[in-house]
Order: structure tokens, then C-alpha cells, then sequence
């Protein structure tokens, strides 16, 4: 008899939440991670950290911004970015425990090294020290996420031209910035520098930033980006980056084509996107097939075309998001269990954690427009929500998508205070179904920012109360 029913390789959110769920089932699970702590990127060097740095970056602009509006004397707040590290690393600690945790508590057996799968039920664990053990089981899980994208040309040093992982740990607040990528990892990490003091330049091969979001979103949200002091190059790409002076001389170029011009910075940021992360994992030894963009090819049930080999999160289709792949790993384990695991892929919301934040859940409207689907909007300015009023937090609205003849709610659009939080209900009612008429009559208490979802949805049927 195999010694585990699941071994999963990568304890990301993906991985550890498949493995408990796993182990919740009765399942006798181990874990395979290579790194010296669990959590994967998004605890180690991706959501977590940034939030932190996003959150320290935004009180020390309100303290030197806001306070004195409110009637709040401080003197002007300094920047003491070592101590704003530790506060960072204190709250990845605090998580990455929190795992370790889990797995003690779910009797998870933790493997450290490197996960290579030597084919149905054999997945081979090489630790630091070049030792080698081969671990036999029922099942396996791929969960090992995705790295970052790089730019052909472009040598990522983490000191001066930097991925995501560099960019939350700089030595000091460069004068300037230059970002590469207009996606939600470039306008969050720029956000942190500018509020610190950088001169944040974005350059996006496209002619819009946050590509996928609503373009009536996006548009909004570049107008309040110039207003904070973003400057923004769109339909342009950088085909270099001159790296012999003491700042960083970018060559940039028109996308269409055209002449050249030179940006100079004191750090360039690379946030062009994520790839899988397939490497050294023997996917193609082991007879794994990956799809034409490099992604561990799947069935409905998660299975690769390897007998009792699964796959979940970044390294398969869809968005990359950690909430995505922490439901694929709970269905996982679920249909390995024999339940009918299940993901709604057309409610799983994604978050733009700058300020104000940007928050989307369902379809966006241009892809009603392309699929040729009649629908209403009902739209709702922050102006006019009493809370966001006091608060002088008026920036955004929200917008909600009906199908026309059924009334049910389509899609979500948010942007202002929050909209990360405020997202859920939307999410919610269309994941049972609901129709914008049912959020429309739900008491929302006042005053808060939410009521600003109820009179979006009451715009869909043109009986807004308070606009």
C-alpha cells in the first residue's frame, strides 16, 4: 500500500489549502516545497508583503496629506523604510507560522526539496544537500505556481532593474522610478514607491492600463493615477535598458513603431506578468502535457494526461490569482475524496490594491458588447454616498451589470475606498443567481460605503435615490 493518498508539490495558497482539505477528508497527505519557508510566493514575496508596504506607504501619505485637513497637527512624517521592512517581514513571519501551523495541526508531513514526478504514484524529493528520496502515492498534485516574466534582453539584477520580488525590498526610495507593465503587480508596487517620494513613470505596450478590467474602470482609475502623479507612456514598449551610468538610461519605443527616446531612472521595475512555473519538475519525462502558452494541460477534474496526476493554481489556465487556486485545490481534494468538487470561474473577483482600490467580479462590459449580450447599467458615484462624503474619500463609483431580460447581475465594477471588501456582495449574490432587483431591496446599513452598491444596482432599473 502507498505510504500517502496525496503529495503535493508547492505549498503556495494553492497547494497548502488542497493538502488540508485533503487531509480534512481523511487523506494521508504530504507536501513537497523547495524553498526554506511554506507559503509560496504570495506569502513570501508577493501578496502579502506588498499589502504591507501598501498599507504603511498609504498611513504615511494620509499622516502627510490628510491629517491637517481633519483638524490632525503632526509634524511632516519621515520615511524610516528599514523599520518599514521589519514591519513587512514581521507580517510574512506571522503568516508563513501560521502555515507551518496548519500542516502540524492537519498531520500533514512537510518534505523539504525539490518535487520531481517520476510518474504515476512516484514523486521524487531532493533536498538541499543533493540527497535524494523517492515517496510513493495514490494521488499528486502540481501546485507550484508561476515566476515572473522576463523581458527579452533585460538582465533582472533585484538591485536596480528589478522583478516584483526586488521591488519590496529596496535599500532606499529611489528619486526615480520606471515601471514596465500597466497590470495590477506594476500600478500596486508603483504606488508604494510614489506615496514614499519616487517620480513613478508606467510604460504599457497596450493603450490602456490593467488590461482584462473594464475599460471604463481602467479609464477612470489612469485619470486618478495622473492626478496622484503617475505619468503614464501607453502603446509603448522598452527594448532596453542601458545600465554603465549611475542611473538607468531605458531606451523606449512607440509599440506601432517609431522613433526611440531614452527615460532615465534610479530603478526600473520588470512587471510585465507571470509565467508557469514548470521547471525541473520531469513533467516531460513523466509524459505531462503542457498546453501551447506552457501550462500543465487539464480535464474539468483537474487531471493531467498522467493517471493520478493533478494539477491546480498558476501553473494551469485561468487568472492567476491565489483565491482561484485555493478553490481549485479544495475541489481537488474534494473529487479525489470522490465529492463533486466544483469552481464557479465566472464569479471569482480580482483586486487592484492601490488607493482607491479597483475591485471586478463577472463580466466586464466590453465582453457582454463582444458576445453580443443585451444588458443593462446601473452606475453610482462615490460623490454622492454620504459615508465617502465625510470622509473626503469620494473618488470612483461602482458600476453593475444586468442581463436585460432577466434582471440577473452579470457582472461587478468597482473603484474607490475598499472596493476589495465591497466586492464580496456582489460575488455573493451572483453566486446564487441573484438579480440586480434582489440587491437593489436589500437593506444596506447607512451610512457606509456599501450603499453605494445598493443604488448602482437600484440604476439598473433607472430608480437611483440619491443621484
Amino acid at each position: 500500500m502507498a505510504p500517502y493518498d496525496l503529495v503535493v508539490i508547492g505549498t503556495g495558497p494553492g497547494g497548502y489549502v488542497c493538502a488540508i482539505r485533503a487531509a480534512q477528508l481523511g487523506m494521508k497527505v504530504a507536501v513537497v516545497e523547495k524553498n526554506a519557508t511554506l507559503g509560496g510566493t504570495c506569502l513570501n514575496v508577493g501578496c502579502m508583503p506588498s499589502k504591507a508596504l501598501l498599507h504603511a506607504s498609504e498611513l504615511f501619505e494620509e499622516a502627510g496629506h490628510s491629517f491637517a485637513k481633519m483638524g490632525i497637527k503632526v509634524s511632516a512624517p519621515e520615511v524610516d523604510l528599514p523599520s518599514m521592512m521589519t514591519f513587512k517581514q514581521q507580517g510574512i513571519d506571522g503568516n508563513v507560522k501560521g502555515v507551518e501551523f496548519l500542516m502540524k495541526k492537519n498531520k500533514i508531513d512537510v518534505l523539504a526539496g525539490k518535487g520531481k514526478i517520476l510518474g504515476t504514484g512516484k514523486v521524487q524529493v531532493t533536498g538541499n544537500d543533493g540527497a535524494a528520496q523517492t515517496v510513493e502515492t495514490k494521488n499528486i498534485v502540481i501546485a507550484t505556481g508561476s515566476d515572473i516574466a522576463r523581458l527579452k534582453g533585460i538582465e533582472i539584477d533585484e538591485k536596480r532593474i528589478v522583478s516584483s520580488t526586488g521591488a519590496l525590498s529596496l535599500e532606499k526610495v529611489p528619486s526615480s522610478l520606471l515601471v514596465v507593465g500597466a497590470g495590477v503587480i506594476g500600478l500596486e508596487l508603483g504606488s508604494v514607491w510614489r506615496r514614499l517620494g519616487a517620480k513613478v513613470t508606467v510604460v504599457e505596450f497596450l493603450d490602456r492600463i490593467l488590461p482584462g478590467m473594464d475599460s471604463e474602470i481602467a479609464k477612470q482609475f489612469q485619470r486618478i493615477l495622473e492626478k496622484q502623479g503617475f505619468a503614464f507612456k501607453l502603446g509603448a514598449k522598452v527594448t532596453g535598458v542601458d545600465t554603465s551610468g549611475a542611473t538607468l538610461a531605458a531606451t523606449i519605443e512607440p509599440a506601432a513603431g517609431g522613433a526611440a527616446e531614452k527615460i532615465e531612472a534610479d530603478v526600473v521595475l520588470v512587471a510585465i506578468g507571470r509565467v508557469p512555473y514548470t521547471d525541473g519538475l520531469g513533467l516531460q519525462e513523466a509524459g505531462v502535457v503542457l498546453d501551447n502558452r506552457g501550462r500543465v494541460q487539464i480535464d474539468h477534474h483537474f487531471a493531467t494526461s498522467v493517471p493520478g496526476v493533478y494539477a491546480i493554481g498558476d501553473v494551469v489556465a485561468g487568472p492567476m490569482l491565489a483565491h482561484k487556486a485555493e478553490d481549485e485545490g479544495v475541489a481537488c481534494a474534494e473529487i479525489l475524496a470522490g465529492q463533486a468538487g466544483h469552481v464557479n470561474y465566472d464569479v471569482i473577483p480580482g483586486v487592484v490594491y492601490t488607493t482607491p482600490e479597483v475591485a471586478s467580479v463577472g463580466k466586464t462590459e466590453d465582453e457582454l458588447k463582444q458576445a453580443g449580450v443585451a444588458y443593462t447599467v446601473g452606475k453610482f458615484p462615490f460623490t454622492a454616498n454620504g459615508r465617502s462624503k465625510v470622509n473626503q474619500t469620494t473618488d470612483g463609483f461602482v458600476k453593475i451589470l444586468a442581463d436585460a431580460k432577466t434582471d440577473r447581475v452579470l457582472g461587478a465594477h468597482i473603484i474607490g475606498r475598499e472596493a476589495g471588501e465591497l466586492i464580496h456582495e456582489a460575488a455573493v449574490l451572483m453566486e446564487f443567481g441573484g438579480s440586480a432587483e434582489d440587491l437593489a431591496r436589500t437593506c444596506h446599513a447607512h451610512p457606509t460605503r456599501s450603499e453605494a452598491v445598493k443604488e448602482a444596482a437600484l440604476a439598473v432599473g433607472k430608480r437611483a435615490i440619491h443621484m
